[in-house]
């Protein structure tokens, strides 16, 4: 079924190859971003197919409209008559979100923005069906032991919820959001719990993209990491939006689903993969070495639903990220 998608964070990391894969599909892509503007990492191509309306989820101060949308941004997307709204637009890098305590900004954008967003599906004549991507980071921690006592690190929908840091609290508390919206006004929406993953076009404070940076640097100074021992769950950008579509076709109303590889990948492998395709010689440095255990997403949920299954192969992720960067350092 062919759709009229409009996409909060499309000038994004994630956004972009969901906006890409939407028009592969045939559907019909209308974007959002703060300021209308595209990124420098946002391709040519998606400049051309997609047009962008200004909404700024974050800080909507002089304007009239309860989500903060101008008058012409309203219109433009009531002619646009979306059926479906994936909302991606977040602050998304941790770090950024506060430790223990949620940041103004991270609530800003990740818990007021979504309320925003689904006050404008409610508002709407089409009633599009809401794709809320929240993430892994709301799950309790699970324990990095390896004995008979250790609780298994993978994870399904019903596992604990209990975020440690002000980035998983966010996303909770924009999960409560959609809830209330679907309970008090009716909206249709699903949420997408997404584990880590990367690929081109990542934010270069991210995982991968940062050893990357560093190695492309030159020189001989010690490439840094947190820990070579990481335990992950890492998946292709690209595959996470498949899922997000078929979420969207197939997704039960109001339901959750992880969305990840369901392989539990060492960190030190991942970089190790990484090294041997630019500097086989160049160290490395723990700054916090020791075992790290991430939640494991189990995904039996949204292969029932969709048939999804990731397919992208690391190796091709780990040399499709380096040809990016690359590409975008020589600019």
């Amino acid at each position: 079924m062919l759709q009229r998608a409009l996409i909060t964070g499309v000038p994004g990391f994630a956004g972009s190859f969901l906006a890409e894969h939407l028009l592969a599909c045939g559907d019909a892509v209308l974007g959002c971003s703060p300021d209308g503007r595209w990124e420098r990492s946002s391709p040519q191509s998606l400049r051309d197919s997609v047009e962008l309306v200004a909404w700024d989820l974050a800080n909507p101060q002089g304007i009239a409209d309860p989500q903060g949308i101008s008058r012409q941004g309203r219109r433009r997307i009531e002619e646009f008559r979306p059926d479906s709204i994936y909302h991606l637009a977040a602050l998304s890098v941790p770090e950024d979100c506060g430790k223990e305590d949620v940041v103004a900004a991270a609530v800003a954008v990740n818990v007021d923005g979504t309320r925003r967003v689904m006050g404008l599906a409610a508002s709407l004549p089409s009633r599009p069906r809401v794709l809320f991507t929240s993430s892994s980071h709301v799950y309790a921690p699970v324990s990095p032991q390896l004995d008979a006592t250790a609780h298994s690190p993978k994870v399904d929908e019903t596992a604990p919820l209990g975020p440690r840091w002000g980035y998983g609290r966010s996303k909770l508390a924009a999960e409560g959001e959609v809830r209330r919206a679907i309970q008090r006004h009716g909206c249709d929406a699903v949420i997408a719990r997404s584990f880590q993953h990367t690929g081109p076009r990542q934010n270069p404070r991210m995982m991968l993209p940062e050893w990357i940076c560093q190695f492309l640097a030159g020189g001989s100074e010690p490439v840094k990491v947190h820990t070579a021992d990481a335990q992950i769950d890492l998946t292709d950008g690209r595959d996470v939006v498949r899922a997000y579509r078929s979420l969207v076709e197939h997704g039960r109303p109001g339901g959750v689903y992880n969305v990840g590889s369901g392989v539990s990948r060492r960190s030190g492998d991942v970089l190790e993969m990484l090294r041997q395709m630019v500097d086989p010689q160049r160290p490395v440095v723990e700054l916090r070495p020791g075992r790290k255990q991430d939640p494991i997403a189990d995904i039996s949920r949204l292969v029932g639903c969709t048939g999804w299954q990731p397919a992208i192969p690391l190796e091709k992720t780990v040399a499709d990220t380096l040809a990016w960067w690359r590409l975008y350092l020589a600019g």
